[in-house]
């Protein structure tokens, strides 16, 4: 990779969340656990801080907390169906090799992809460090007869004792869909129907109508036996990705089918998108995307774009609403002894931190001064009314749903616990392990890191983020 710009050092650039050195970084890609080792890919352009050019990036941790940047994992092929880029997928253990299924777009793409596989080159290095594409696609285009116009995304799983994988899609009258293919033999597909679509009265009421294509479904099952879809709403762009509860059932043709019960967004910032998930025997993991809210032409001064979130543990509860919590993990990255403030007092804040509030009552806490205090970014809980809400003020930010606060709704009660990871100019809010929100803030001239509380009944602890210590 090409050395990291000076920019992409500095108090706006996070350090403890995985992004390559320097230019362009989109969604995640094949989490996946091999012989003792966490690795990430990633969607990547190695030559400048825009979306061209699409590699597979990749790196991997003994912990999830130090990683390690490894080679490119995938790269275009001249002629081959993956020509113009290598776009999101799975990694996935195929009989002890390790196997990555993604989309290879060639010049002619416009939206429809094929399905692709690469194989890793010595599965008995931990590290992974060498694929080996097929030649030929596995799937060259949608089915037919379902005029579909955008295919992308495959995510593969088990389910009934066969594997089957997900496709994202959408079809030309603007119906988004999520199609399945029975896949026990990665090397032949076969079409086995439409797992849900737009249609759906649940995913209807839950998503709205303006997403037309399903983009990265994912697809897993929680501790209370109840699957999740996550998938992300496209409508000509990303705009925001979400969730839904249910059952999968047969659909009595030899496929599935996905009961929807409920749903709603799976993360309520303007920065999110594109997750993707590796679910263990006893949790899942899910990262995602969280792109740049400044305009193109700081980005490329910059000379890099893009960052993965911290990875989430996720879940439901017993009435069915979504459990996050943070990875326990990023507990490795705090400082050996916590910083804690008082009401009233001032705490000078370093550029990474991981900060808990409790709030009794209506309490605000503010992470970053602004100059004249119209741009303060504060984060209020009112635990009366289960709110908790961060505001930039009058921040500016580029992007399609401009400025202004956003705010989360969980149940009330007597206290409100928040949990805030900031790593540069990445902030991730945890809202009583049942809700998040991720937003970019970028420092701006004469603004000050620094944490003041106004409830004198409100605990408050926080830590610095310090590179682990690797044992």
């Amino acid at each position: 990779m090409s050395p990291a710009p000076r920019s992409a050092t500095g108090p706006d650039a996070p350090r403890f969340r995985v992004r390559p050195p320097a230019h362009w970084m989109n969604d995640p890609n094949g989490p996946f656990r091999w012989r003792g080792r966490y690795h990430l890919f990633y969607q990547h352009n190695p030559g400048a801080p825009v979306h061209a050019d699409i590699h597979w990036g990749h790196a991997s941790s003994p912990d999830l907390a130090h990683w390690e940047h490894h080679p490119l994992a995938l790269t275009p092929v001249p002629g081959g169906p993956d020509e113009a880029g290598c776009w999101s997928g799975c990694v996935v253990d195929d009989a002890g090799t390790p196997t990555a299924v993604y989309t290879g777009i060639d010049q002619r793409h416009a939206g429809v992809g094929a399905i692709c596989l690469a194989r890793a080159a010595d599965p008995d290095d931990d590290r992974l460090t060498e694929w080996r594409p097929l030649p030929g696609p596995v799937v060259s285009a949608p089915p037919a007869g379902l005029d579909v116009v955008m295919f992308r995304d495959p995510f593969v799983l088990r389910h009934g004792g066969r594997r089957w994988a997900l496709v994202g899609a959408g079809h030309a009258d603007g119906t988004p869909s999520v199609l399945l293919y029975d896949c026990e033999d990665l090397t032949d597909w076969r079409f086995a129907g439409v797992l849900l679509d737009g249609s759906d009265p649940v995913a209807a009421a839950v998503f709205g109508d303006g997403a037309v294509g399903w983009e990265c479904p994912q697809l897993f099952r929680t501790a209370q036996d109840t699957w999740v879809l996550a998938v992300s709403l496209w409508d000509g762009d990303p705009c925001a990705t979400g969730h839904l509860t249910g059952d999968l059932v047969p659909d009595g043709r030899g496929g599935l089918r996905f009961a929807a019960r409920g749903g709603g967004r799976l993360d309520h910032g303007r920065d999110f998108y594109a997750p993707a998930v590796l679910q263990e025997e006893d949790r899942t993991l899910m990262w995602g995307w969280s792109w740049e809210a400044r305009a193109p032409a700081e980005v490329e001064r910059a000379g890099w774009a893009g960052v993965l979130t911290a990875p989430r543990v996720v879940g439901t509860r017993p009435d069915g609403s979504l459990r996050v919590l943070p990875a326990p993990e990023l507990d490795l990255l705090r400082a050996p002894e916590p910083f804690v403030t008082r009401p009233g007092r001032r705490v000078r804040l370093p550029d990474a931190y991981d900060l808990t509030v409790t709030a009794r009552g209506r309490t605000t806490a503010t992470l970053l001064r602004s100059p004249d205090g119209r741009a303060d970014l504060s984060v209020r809980l009112d635990p009366a009314a289960g709110t908790v809400t961060l505001d930039g003020g009058e921040r500016p930010r580029a992007g399609r749903e401009g400025s202004g606060p956003r705010t989360v709704r969980v149940p009330g009660g007597p206290r409100l616990t928040v949990r805030v990871l900031v790593d540069g100019s990445l902030v991730e809010l945890f809202a009583a392990g049942r809700a998040t929100l991720t937003e970019r803030v970028y420092r701006r001239p004469g603004d000050v890191p620094e944490l003041t509380v106004d409830a004198p009944a409100a605990e408050v602890t926080g830590w610095a983020l310090v590179p682990p210590t690797r044992g």
